[in-house]
């Protein structure tokens, strides 16, 4: 009853601790703005130091306790060490959002294998590990916890132009998703993915552009996208505050597909 008495109550993280790979791409940027600004303490971890360093003071900014750790979660070693960092500095864990990973596009008969496999690895081995990590912090704790994974539209849908390793390593995402939430759920610890189809990122900055390529390419798209546009980074913000609070208990296993209703149609 105390939630129906007072609704907000159920989207509060204040205090908590949060650890965040891939801080310094585009979604590990809106995690750690959200997360900041809702009260949590964090663990911001990214390859790229300028720009982690940008985001950690743009979070402590905010009045967040921030350790910044410029490194990627590349192996087993790697991924406990954050945790135990995470533990280290602030006493426990309660949400991870693996924001970290890769796309490289290639036709299959022009990818190496070993560009397949690094894809695999960055997106798929990583969330693996990374959640294989934070579930055994988490169970110590016995009170439950947030997992976040990402994923993307294009682990349901496939694409004409060179995307066979990063649709199966999203396919991939899901399955582990689903797989952690039905093994983590009598747990008390959640396990959910963000899937987005295009939104505005360094990346992706030349589609939201008014030049013709970008206008043709827009248009092709925005014919399967219902709302009409692309996405913005302040339509991840939501759905993660969502799935990192208590609002989210009942919600496991999940994919939230943050496209506007392009997988819809």
């Amino acid at each position: 009853m105390t939630a129906m008495a007072d609704p907000m109550s159920m989207f509060e993280v204040k205090n908590r601790v949060a650890l965040i790979t891939g801080a310094s791409g585009a979604f590990g940027m809106v995690a750690a703005r959200v997360l900041a600004a809702a009260g949590c303490q964090l663990v911001l971890a990214a390859g790229n130091l300028k720009a982690l360093n940008e985001i950690a003071d743009e979070c402590r900014g905010m009045g967040a306790a921030v350790t910044a750790i410029n490194t990627r979660p590349e192996d087993e070693q790697s991924c406990n060490d954050l945790v135990a960092q995470a533990v280290e500095d602030y006493g426990r864990l309660d949400i991870l959002v693996v924001a970290s990973g890769m796309n490289k596009v290639a036709l299959i008969n022009d990818m190496a294998p070993e560009t397949f496999t690094s894809v695999m690895d960055a997106n798929v081995t990583q969330s693996w590990l990374l959640a294989r990590a934070a579930a055994g912090q988490m169970k110590m704790q016995g009170d439950g916890g947030k997992i976040v994974l990402v994923s993307s539209a294009r682990g349901l849908l496939g694409h004409p132009a060179g995307y066979t390793a990063y649709c199966a390593s999203k396919a991939a995402v899901d399955g582990i998703t689903k797989a952690l939430g039905c093994e983590l759920g009598p747990t008390g610890i959640t396990v959910n993915a963000i899937a987005p189809t295009v939104f505005r990122s360094p990346l992706t900055a030349w589609m939201f552009e008014d030049t013709e390529k970008a206008k043709t390419v827009r248009t092709g798209f925005l014919a399967r996208v219902p709302k009409g546009r692309l996405g913005e980074p302040e339509d991840l913000a939501g759905p993660l505050l969502f799935l990192a609070s208590n609002a989210s208990d009942f919600y496991t296993g999940h994919i939230l597909y943050a496209d506007g209703g392009y997988t819809a149609g």
